[in-house]
This record gives C-alpha cells, sequence and structure tokens, in this order.
C-alpha cells in the first residue's frame, strides 16, 4: 500500500447528500463521520456549494479525516485559480486534502457554466498541464501536490495512469474494478465509490414504529416490506446511473443494460444488511481496490442517519491494513 493509500485509510463515505444540509449541519455530520472511524470523507461538485470552500468546512470541522472533493469540475474554476485553492488547503490542513478532477458533463458546462466542452481527455489533459504551470498560490508549497482523476472509460484511465497518483471510479460492478486495476497498473491507486442500499436489519427499523410492534406477524410483515423498499430502491439507483455507463457495461457482459435485470441491479447496488455491503466491499479489494468510499443512498431528504453509518461501520476494515470487528472478520476471510 502507497503512502497516499495509507492516508486514505480503507474504507470512506461518499457524502453526496451534504449539498442537501444547512453549514452547521455539514459540520455536525462530517465530525460523526470521523469519529465512526472511516479514513476519507468524498463529496461531488455538481450544483450545491463550490468544492474548494465546501473542503475548508469539512477540514475545519474535523480533526484527522482526509477529505476528498471527489468530482472537482474542471469547468467550475480555471487551473490556475484550482492550483492556488489546492495550494492554499495543502498548507493550512497539511496531508488531509485531495483534489480529484472530473471532466464534467456538457449540460453543465455548457448550458449553465457557459462554456465549450470538449472532449474529454484532451480537455483535462490541458488542465493538467495548465494546473502544474500554475504561478499562484501560498510560499513555500509544492508545485504538484497530490491529485487523482475521476475516471470511468479506458482513456481517462490511462491519463490517470500518466498524469495523477490514480483514479476515483464510480458506480461500477467489481467487474470493472479488475479491468481499471489493468489499466492503472501496480502502482497506481485506484478508488472506487460504491453505491449501496441498507436495508433495515430484521425488519426492526418498521416494526418498532408499529402499533403492533410486539407480534411476530407484525415484525414478518415489516421486514417484507423493507426488503421491498430496498429493492425498489436499489433499482432506481442502478436507472439513474445507467446513462454513462451502458457502452462500458455492454463491455462486462450486460447486453441490454435497460431492461435492468436483477443481476445488473445487483452488480452496480449493493443492498441489504451492512454484512452484504461489506462483503461488496472485500469483493472490491480482492479485485484490486486500494480504496472503497460508500455512497449510501436513501428515501429521506437529509443525511442517511447517524445510525445507518453506524450499522455499516460496525462490519468494515477502517484503519489501514486492520481488521473488521470479530463477529463480522468471516466475511473477510
Amino acid at each position: 500500500m502507497n503512502a497516499l493509500a495509507h492516508r486514505l485509510g480503507r474504507v470512506g463515505i461518499w457524502a453526496a447528500d451534504f449539498d442537501r444540509l444547512s453549514a452547521p449541519e455539514v459540520r455536525e455530520a462530517a465530525a460523526a463521520v470521523e469519529d465512526l472511524g472511516f479514513g476519507t470523507l468524498w463529496f461531488p461538485e455538481t450544483t450545491g456549494r463550490e468544492a474548494m470552500a465546501q473542503a475548508a468546512v469539512l477540514l475545519a470541522a474535523t480533526r484527522r479525516i482526509t477529505v476528498a472533493s471527489g468530482m472537482t469540475d474542471i469547468y467550475a474554476r480555471d487551473p490556475v485559480t484550482a492550483a492556488a485553492a489546492q495550494r492554499t488547503l495543502e498548507e493550512a490542513f497539511p496531508g488531509r486534502f485531495l483534489l480529484c478532477l472530473w471532466e464534467s458533463h456538457p449540460s453543465l458546462a455548457q448550458d449553465i457554466r457557459g462554456h465549450r466542452f470538449g472532449p474529454a481527455p484532451v480537455a483535462m489533459r490541458a488542465y493538467l498541464d495548465a494546473l502544474d504551470s500554475a504561478p499562484f498560490g501560498p510560499p513555500g508549497t509544492a508545485g504538484s501536490p497530490q491529485r487523482v482523476l475521476a475516471a470511468l472509460d479506458p482513456d481517462m484511465l490511462a491519463l490517470a495512469a500518466e498524469r495523477a497518483e490514480g483514479a476515483m471510479v464510480l458506480g461500477m460492478p467489481v467487474a470493472y474494478t479488475r479491468a481499471a486495476r489493468t489499466a492503472l497498473g501496480d502502482d497506481g491507486l485506484l478508488v472506487v465509490t460504491q453505491l449501496c442500499v441498507l436495508g433495515d436489519d430484521d425488519g426492526h427499523d418498521h416494526a418498532d414504529t408499529a402499533d403492533t410492534a410486539n407480534t411476530a406477524d407484525s415484525a414478518d410483515t415489516a421486514k417484507t416490506a423493507a426488503d421491498a423498499d430496498t429493492a425498489d430502491l436499489a433499482r432506481t439507483t442502478a436507472e439513474a446511473a445507467l446513462p454513462n455507463r451502458r457502452g462500458l457495461l455492454r463491455g462486462l457482459g450486460y447486453e441490454n443494460p435497460d431492461a435492468l435485470d436483477g443481476r445488473l441491479v445487483d452488480a452496480l447496488v449493493a443492498h441489504g444488511r451492512a454484512e452484504d455491503i461489506a462483503h461488496r466491499v472485500q469483493e472490491h479489494f480482492d479485485a484490486g481496490a486500494d480504496h472503497v468510499s460508500l455512497h449510501l443512498v436513501t428515501t429521506a431528504p437529509g443525511s442517511p442517519s447517524v445510525r445507518q453509518r453506524e450499522r455499516l461501520a460496525a462490519h468494515l476494515p477502517l484503519r489501514p491494513g486492520g481488521h473488521a470487528p470479530a463477529f463480522a472478520a468471516s466475511i473477510f476471510d
């Protein structure tokens, strides 16, 4: 494990929900993620807060956890500004910020930001060139602090291997983790972001709120309802992930991705018990991932509850090179 992978820890949280929270709620949620033992707090940049400002908020609210801007849009700021911001965060919070650059999407780059969207590898390469030669930043800071690229297709993975510490792959099956590891080689950092839906353990979350929660029939009914809700949300999440992944999924043997059969839903979205999600994390490790971040999807409009993240944490290896708790160790054997 290289130094950057060790710094990230084995498992992190992808906090897509933070843009729906107030700043005080974001600070509280970030501290809770750190206290649970997750190694890295990832967040995207789409329609919410500006990435570098958000990173500063999260770093100031925590003490040790690494903060990674998981999809820093290259059309949101020029590379000189991005370089100065990255170096400023590195100066203020040494070794705790990781920049992950994203090539954006035509609708965001052109329709909203007013830029001309270019071919992803070409635009990213030019951005990296300008980032490396940027003259601004605090005195004494490194010219090119560490970075990774958000990458799905082979061209972007190849660029990540050439011009960055590695890549972050979001929302793909374990089989693609193997392909990404091959593309990056043995030394490149491979981060995988896993979509997941956490079900209710034995239906307790539903049964406890029912008038007849003390009956076995009520518990069975609640568990059946909870399982159906989990399966429905997993399918909806998989469907939302399809647009940028159809070709890649066909290359993995899913000939008709739009059919969204159970096999594809299961491959894209880890769902069920905390143990099931932990098992998927281990599958990514076995396939070559250095770090896995968990994108926990819920039906609630706000943040995934602390209780849900606690349930996941109890089954995960949250220390670099460490082990899951004894009661969960069997799934990692």
